[in-house]
């Protein structure tokens, strides 16, 4: 439907940032495909979220206020929201796909394509298009057409069997990670992989689309380090090993004394030495059976013990300054209170805050990426809207219906 020609445009403030000028159309739902353009629309890009009547089911997620996702005023920033019924009003796509440089989504495998905008149709209508798609096994393979959340990438992809207890000390199932990595790493390939076709398409010069295929289990499955060789080599299959690390000791993440937790990581000889010093055992840092990080990995519950022994008599905060006065790496854990008030976090800009219209006074995270040392002031351009309220500006303005 289109919207009545007197009616207001809700024309966005001008974007800033390198990526400016570069159009993207989202398909998305849930959190992987908008995560990756949430990252570009935050580098200036356009993008345009296409919203089904009622918006992404993720607005039901969360927390709300006065029925409005606090979650989306993060998830939806920086964008355009479009309501669209992609069964009735496929040429409403197709134009929106014809000014576009980008298409991201993370529909089920096969989706677009029953819905008459395959990629043959979409490079039909625009021969320079580069399309993300975003699903949970790939496009293709035995298992393309199975439904998955970020937990199943987790599960398949290796990681879930690391976050487990190690064995024998529980019969609680391994917990997940705590948020949905899955997506977020898969939007963070995605991200990758269309930066990289663009590239070759508009800087190489070849002058044409690609289709860039990414998955949630091969995104977790990516970052399972040397696993893969070291099973080739003889069999080797790593397993749980809680908070430590088997390759290096002492790291672990030891109980203090007010009930909060303390992670150390003392692992080359000269850190081990500087912390057996601040901790009151230097004479462990001379023993010889400590000499190096094979043998300390070796005797690494004998070490845990020595240390935890300390930090339960400290409140974390103090065994922590103790440690950083040490040169120790250290840090407490980190609950998102801790964050919101963190002098480094709000110095660097990493949480800020914002006046959204819908949920009132709120805070986002700010830029990971700096350039040139700065983090922008105006990295929210605007939280993240109503659904469909930029319907108008896009089909007047961008479209000029």
């Amino acid at each position: 439907m289109i919207p009545d020609a007197m009616a207001p445009i809700n024309a966005p403030p001008p974007r800033t940032g390198p990526l400016v000028g570069l159009k993207i159309l989202e398909i998305g739902h849930y959190i992987a495909a908008p995560f990756c353009t949430r990252i570009l629309a935050d580098l200036g890009a356009e993008v345009i979220k296409v919203e089904p009547p009622g918006g992404d089911p993720f607005r039901g997620w969360g927390a709300s206020v006065n029925g409005n996702s606090v979650w989306f005023s993060i998830h939806g920033r920086n964008k355009l929201s479009l309501t669209l019924d992609l069964k009735r009003e496929r040429e409403t796509l197709l134009k929106l796909a014809a000014r576009a440089d980008v298409l991201v989504e993370n529909l089920r495998a096969g989706q677009l394509e029953r819905l008459g905008v395959g990629p043959d149709v979409l490079h039909g209508v625009n021969p320079r298009l580069v399309i993300a798609r975003i699903s949970g096994y790939g496009q293709d393979g035995p298992y393309h057409d199975k439904p998955a959340f970020g937990a199943i990438g987790e599960a398949m992809g290796g990681l879930r069997h690391l976050t487990a207890h190690p064995a024998g000390t529980s019969e609680l199932p391994p917990p997940r990670c705590g948020i949905s990595i899955s997506d977020d790493l898969a939007g963070l390939y995605a991200a990758i992989g269309l930066l990289s076709a663009v590239w070759q398409r508009d800087v190489a010069g070849t002058g044409r689309g690609r289709v860039i295929d990414v998955n949630l289990v091969d995104s977790v499955f990516s970052l399972m380090e040397g696993m893969l060789p070291e099973y080739a080599m003889d069999g080797r299959v790593r397993q749980p090993v809680g908070a430590a690390i088997e390759t290096a000791a002492p790291t672990n993440t030891y109980p203090c004394a007010d009930g909060r937790w303390l992670c150390v990581a003392g692992n080359s000889d000269l850190i081990f030495a500087r912390l057996m010093a601040a901790i009151g055992r230097p004479q462990l840092a001379a023993d010889p059976r400590y000499a190096t990080n094979s043998s300390r990995c070796a005797l690494r519950e004998e070490l845990d013990v020595v240390i935890a022994a300390w930090t339960r008599t400290l409140p974390a905060k103090e065994a922590e300054a103790i440690l950083d006065a040490a040169e120790v790496p250290c840090s407490r854990l980190f609950d998102i209170a801790d964050c919101a008030k963190d002098p480094h976090f709000l110095a660097r800009g990493a949480v800020l805050r914002v006046d959204d219209p819908l949920i009132g006074p709120t805070l986002h995270p700010g830029p990971t990426i700096r350039l040139d040392g700065e983090a922008p002031a105006d990295v929210v351009g605007w939280p993240g809207p109503a659904a469909g309220a930029h319907t108008d500006y896009v089909r007047r303005v961008l479209l000029k219906e």
